[in-house]
């Protein structure tokens, strides 16, 4: 006899969800890549004919490709117009690929001070099989999840919008990026539990259990980071921000702020992961005491800790894989082991990795003990 009353809440529920959705595609596929000033433009192309090709052979034995291409443009103001842009030279520029007739290209448009134009094919458009690979991301996660994968995408996408439309921003304009990462990584994950497992004492313990880990992997992370005296200038990324923003970046912090966001992931899995199995062996045995139900549940958590770890480890190492090359570099001298584990990039890789993981194992603990003391039996 509650039907009435409930079916406005699920109907509520289903266009909120169709809301967020539908402002997740708004604000994160616009319609093209068109962006331009009188003196410089980035805009689509496509490659009508190969008017001249070079290849040549690099002293290390790669072949090097360079082209001259006929482009017609694909927006703006050279849609169906076309340029020439010339590739070839003297200078052994790395290049991305060796471009074919009817490819999608993006194009730089530049205007010099004497009123010459110069076009200069920079990379392939990569964004149609982009959006298939997403599209099928989402069709597997509804497929297999069915309801908890819809609430799982919702989640992605507001985390999503939190990174990309509040955290950066603030980061771009000189904010401190510590008390940013830390609100937007509680802030992501409150919504990930909550949305995944509702408003009940479940998400509640799982929400605090993230404070305590979230804080001993800051803590960490920031002990080391000063013990190391990593700048946060160690990657190639800081380099580029050191020329591309104007504002003053704080690159430690935004260090700590990566490792934090980097392992807020893991986290959510281990603690809704504890907090569950202790209900489960809760309402499966009554009459067990909290400290057997924590010893039962902390077994779980072990067996789980080192599939969990070496997936964070091998995240890390798979981003970092041309960074871990440096330790098999043929040159002479060769780089020696201290060489290589004092250079500040592999040092920056090091205490992320570890870091990331000592606060995933730490988490174990946390959300065991805690739901074993105060997470009454449940039925589901």
């Amino acid at each position: 006899m509650h039907t009435p009353s409930i079916l406005p809440l699920r109907e509520g529920r289903k266009r909120f969800i169709i809301f967020i959705l539908t402002l997740f595609f708004i604000l994160f596929l616009p319609a093209g890549t068109y962006a331009a000033n009188e003196t410089e433009a980035v805009f689509k192309a496509k490659v009508i004919k190969i008017l001249e090709q070079k290849e040549t052979t690099r002293p290390d034995g790669r072949q090097a490709v360079q082209q001259n291409l006929l482009l017609r443009g694909l927006e703006g103001k050279w849609e169906d117009k076309e340029f020439n842009v010339s590739g070839i030279s003297d200078l052994d520029v790395l290049s991305s690929g060796v471009y074919k007739v009817n490819d999608k290209v993006l194009v730089n448009y530049v205007k010099r001070s004497d009123g010459t134009e110069n076009f200069y094919a920079v990379d392939y458009v990569r964004q149609t099989p982009l959006l298939w690979l997403t599209l099928i991301f989402a069709l597997v996660v509804l497929l297999v999840g069915k309801k908890k994968g819809l609430l799982a995408l919702v989640g992605l996408a507001i985390s999503f919008f939190l990174i990309i439309k509040i955290i950066v921003p603030l980061l771009m304009k000189g904010v401190s990026p510590l008390p940013i990462a830390l609100f937007g990584a509680f802030a992501v994950l409150a919504i990930i539990i909550y949305l995944n497992e509702g408003w009940n004492k479940k998400s509640h313990l799982a929400i605090v259990s993230v404070l305590l880990s979230l804080a001993a992997t800051f803590f960490l992370s920031w002990l080391f980071t000063k013990l190391a005296r990593l700048s946060g200038l160690g990657q190639e990324e800081a380099m580029f921000l050191i020329g591309a923003n104007k504002g003053a970046i704080n690159f430690q912090g935004l260090l700590l702020s990566g490792i934090l966001i980097g392992a807020i992931g893991v986290l959510d899995d281990v603690i809704v992961g504890q907090i569950e199995a202790v209900r489960e062996i809760k309402n499966a045995n009554p009459s067990l005491s909290p400290a057997q139900v924590f010893t039962s549940a902390y077994k779980i958590g072990n067996a789980h800790l080192g599939a969990l770890v070496n997936t964070l480890f091998l995240t890390y190492a798979g981003a970092s894989l041309p960074v871990l090359l440096l330790f098999h570099i043929q040159r002479d001298p060769p780089l020696s082991w201290a060489q290589a584990i004092n250079n500040e990039t592999i040092a920056t890789e090091i205490v992320r990795t570890l870091v990331g993981s000592i606060g995933v194992a730490l988490s174990v603990p946390i959300a065991t003990l805690l739901a074993a003391y105060w997470l009454g039996q449940e039925k589901k």
